[in-house]
């Protein structure tokens, strides 16, 4: 699921309408995983709408900021097929487990990475990205050699080649996609990607 493309979305308190806008440029340029954080009412709303949306695309929408399994339980219903939280909790990756849907943690430790890993996960969420570096990324290979990691935290069209270099799989970006000139950058980067034998979009028309 998070693999299809090399880009994530995530969409943070822009109402309703917005969310739908940005994400539509978002899915037209290539993005297929676009996530809104649910911390009030009306985030859930918006989350609603997206699942809708993205369904009538044949893609999906997920609920981030999963802090607990009340908010797990709201992603569920609100159409949500993936969570994504800022750590790692294990009562959220069993409770997304049991109603089958995808759970991406946040990692920025070893330890964090191993408790996520004996849960049999495969993707993590690096948080925050910017801070830990392109340098955590390349050691956090070493001990973990299959682990997958979606940079999410400070990313945006400028630093995204960066990172996806020193390993991450995947880049989340929020503010870049509404900044035309990042928004073609962006575009730009996904189009090169597809073209990149071994890379997400390649993988995921390969079925990993």
């Amino acid at each position: 699921m998070f693999h299809n493309a090399p880009i994530m979305a995530i969409l943070r308190g822009l109402g309703v309408q917005r969310t739908l806008e940005v994400a539509t440029m978002a899915w037209d340029i290539g993005v297929t995983s676009v996530e809104v954080p649910i911390q009030t009412s009306e985030d859930l709303k918006t989350l609603e709408a997206l699942a809708q949306a993205a369904q009538e695309r044949g893609l999906v929408a997920g609920a981030g900021t999963v802090l607990n399994v009340t908010h797990v339980a709201q992603a569920k219903d609100c159409g949500a097929a993936f969570t994504v939280s800022p750590g790692t909790n294990l009562e959220v990756i069993q409770a997304c487990a049991d109603i089958g849907l995808a759970h991406l943690p946040g990692v920025a430790t070893p330890s964090d990475i191993q408790m996520a890993t004996g849960q049999g996960l495969q993707w993590v969420k690096a948080f925050p990205a910017s801070v830990l570096g392109t340098s955590w990324l390349k050691a956090m290979g070493g001990p973990f050699p299959g682990i997958k990691f979606v940079s999410t935290g400070g990313m945006d069209a400028h630093n995204a080649q960066e990172f996806l270099d020193a390993g991450a799989r995947v880049i989340a970006v929020g503010s870049a996609l509404e900044d035309p000139r990042q928004l073609g950058l962006l575009s730009g980067l996904l189009r090169e990607r597809a073209e990149v034998p071994g890379d997400g979009l390649k993988e995921a028309a390969n079925g990993e």
